[in-house]
């Protein structure tokens, strides 16, 4: 039988010591997570129900519900998508497939890292210039929603672009090797093996647009409607604006009910993520590699 040498008596303690500082640390970012949780679920709960989740608020935003946020944020959400989802994956399949390696690639690349980076105040005054007063959308759904797709593009086009190039390259080297062109490899073998790594910059696309306030709150969301919207081209309430406005801007709201909205907002992104994930993990069983 072999024995322990003294170097591997000390390479072990080294790596019990890294294994316990990593267990430290992953404690250490998920248990304020858990903490917010917990107090957002013993605050927020309480008012929970469904005439807080299906009817308008009521008494200068003091009392009643929460539906026309609730549609409003649906609505930002989905339109949002609707724009950027298309645009990020075609433009990440230019630059992984199509886009040769020069200078104009790198600074393309460049520009989609540094937009990424750019504050979310900064991306509402570009909406507000850009879509609601230059293209005169008004302030409106779509005027919102478009900025938020701007703000959000360099998430889906950066994790679609490592999804993609994650595809091993004899894949496309067999295709192209039984006669299909460039486009029906990408068609029926890139992107299908890609579809998981795209949720995931989905995923986080929707987080980050659902609880946005400032690009909305120039360019589309409304302080109070008494109605629900009725296309894209009227304004709307929103979670994170109207748990912003009951916070902050309107005296003697309960703090039951800014706990609840903030439950209700959490809720839905958890949902969303939650289906989204669950998808994805199915997608990534009907693999063959």
């Amino acid at each position: 039988m072999f024995s322990a040498t003294e170097l591997n008596l000390q390479n072990r303690k080294i790596e019990k010591l890294v294994r316990l500082l990593f267990l430290v640390m992953t404690v250490f970012l998920v248990l304020p997570v858990i903490i917010i949780l917990a107090v957002l679920i013993y605050n927020g709960a309480p008012v929970i129900s469904v005439d807080f989740l299906f009817t308008d608020p009521t008494l200068g935003m003091t009392a009643g519900g929460i539906f026309p946020a609730l549609v409003g944020t649906v609505w930002l959400v989905a339109v949002a998508l609707l724009v950027s989802v298309p645009i990020g994956i075609a433009a990440a399949l230019y630059l992984s497939e199509y886009a040769p390696e020069n200078w104009l690639t790198r600074a393309i690349n460049l520009a989609i890292i540094n937009l990424a980076g750019v504050p979310s105040i900064v991306h509402a005054l570009f909406g507000f210039g850009a879509f609601v007063l230059f293209f005169g959308l008004g302030t409106s759904i779509l005027a919102a929603s478009l900025t938020l797709a701007v703000m959000t593009l360099p998430v889906v086009i950066v994790a679609t672009r490592e999804s993609l190039q994650a595809v091993p390259q004899a894949f496309r080297e067999a295709c192209w090797n039984m006669g299909a062109t460039r486009w029906q490899t990408i068609r029926h073998v890139v992107l299908p093996n890609s579809v998981s790594g795209i949720l995931t910059g989905i995923i986080l696309e929707v987080s980050r647009t659902a609880g946005e306030t400032a690009p909305i709150m120039f360019t589309g969301a409304a302080f109070f409607l008494p109605f629900l919207p009725q296309s894209v081209f009227d304004q709307t309430m929103a979670l994170s604006l109207h748990l912003f406005v009951i916070s902050t801007q309107v005296p003697g709201v309960p703090e039951h009910v800014q706990f609840g909205v903030a439950l209700v907002l959490i809720a839905i992104v958890l949902m969303m993520n939650t289906l989204s994930i669950s998808f994805r993990i199915y997608l990534r069983g009907k693999k063959k590699w």
